[in-house]
């Protein structure tokens, strides 16, 4: 059997480390041709020592020569850096995979040259479908190349209706687990900090992702991911708080029958499928012991103090590039509220104006979504140094 080449996009992040881990466990069927980070560049190095990538590529170019100097003794090892580089790496020949796991806009470029290169995407990197959906997906239908979710409840859905053909969806159930958060009420919220909002209680996630937890934000992305996806209009997709993280989500069909997928909280899983899909592979780690599983909760999301689940139907009730700019502000209020410069409460509020601010789109090109994206960053940091 030929290894599949894969390039990760994002290797020193959670997704890419834990990727890794699947990699090793399959060295016959798979193997590493190309890796990617942005500042973390002695991990970087560390990875090409042991996996020995045809390439690296660092997007930070302030990072080029203390890569190159430190991979010095590995003369099959390229090493390239810039933002440029990621868009040219995806489209070597050789790749038979890509996985996105860069966080962020950022991965939006890589992800469409890669789809243009015909590389079959595993996607974690959801903001590409939140930022343009419409487009992704029409070029992956142009170019007739695969895109598999690697988020675990986009994974969930994908196991669920694996076999069902045509059969009508009434239903989506998609489960978060509420953060940190989920119990305290307005006057708490007010004074909580982003050490308090990083310590997720069942996932481990990079912070961005895991601030987006706490808030909800990352359930309002992924319900616009899981419409892109599947092709789900959003009043058919439902957010269940479900604290215990062993649904992953799940899927209601015309009958009523639901369908779901359970297991122990580990990326790899989700990471591993949509390697080997349609195979399933052993994979080391924990099984789930329902003997011992405490009671599954479900609990209705409560918009009115997690405002940011709210804002995110709004942008796709909206559509066009809406959901670009709650993306760019999300992305600013996020790193002002990890700097201390942004209250818990305060993002929800910044996010709003700006989409009151920002120029709408409602048939935008890609051109578009860049602009868009840097006047909605540059709209909420204002209204983030004046608040």
């Amino acid at each position: 059997m030929k290894k599949q080449q894969i390039c990760i996009l994002g290797s020193t992040g959670s997704i890419g480390t834990q990727a890794l881990d699947v990699i090793s466990q399959h060295p016959d069927r798979y193997e590493v041709y190309a890796l990617t980070a942005n500042n973390r560049w002695q991990q970087l190095v560390e990875q090409a020592i042991q996996y020995q990538p045809a390439a690296v590529v660092i997007a930070n170019e302030e990072h080029y020569t203390a890569v190159r100097e430190a991979l010095n003794d590995q003369p099959d090892i390229k090493v390239y850096a810039g933002k440029r580089a990621l868009d040219e790496i995806v489209e070597a020949d050789p790749i038979d995979m890509v996985l996105t796991a860069m966080v962020g806009f950022a991965g939006l470029s890589p992800t469409i040259h890669a789809v243009k290169a015909h590389k079959k995407i595993c996607l974690a990197n959801k903001e590409t479908l939140v930022v343009a959906g419409e487009l992704i997906c029409q070029l992956a239908q142009e170019n007739h190349v695969p895109i598999l979710p690697v988020d675990s409840e986009h994974s969930a859905i994908f196991q669920s209706i694996v076999g069902e053909g045509d059969n009508e969806i009434e239903k989506i159930l998609l489960t978060c687990s509420g953060g940190p958060f989920r119990k305290m009420d307005f006057e708490q919220l007010h004074t909580v900090t982003a050490a308090d909002a990083l310590k997720h209680p069942t996932w481990d996630m990079g912070a961005k992702i895991t601030i987006d937890s706490a808030s909800l934000m990352n359930k309002g992305f992924e319900v616009i991911e899981a419409k892109w996806l599947f092709g789900i209009p959003a009043e058919k997709i439902q957010v269940l708080i479900h604290p215990q993280s062993i649904v992953h989500s799940a899927v209601q069909f015309c009958d009523g029958s639901v369908k779901a997928q359970l297991g122990v909280p580990d990326m790899r899983l989700p990471i591993q499928y949509a390697f080997s899909f349609p195979e399933r592979l052993p994979l080391n780690g924990d099984r789930l012991d329902l003997f011992h599983s405490h009671s599954l909760e479900f609990i209705e999301p409560d918009t009115e103090k997690f405002r940011c689940l709210a804002l995110a139907f709004e942008a796709i009730n909206i559509g066009g590039n809406m959901p670009c700019i709650v993306n760019a502000a999300n992305e600013v209020v996020n790193l002002a509220f990890r700097q201390g410069r942004c209250g818990f409460l305060q993002m929800a509020e910044v996010i709003e104006q700006t989409m009151q601010q920002a120029t709408f789109d409602y048939s935008p090109s890609l051109d578009a979504y860049f602009r868009t994206d840097s006047e909605a960053r540059q709209i909420a940091e204002n209204i983030v140094a004046g608040g």
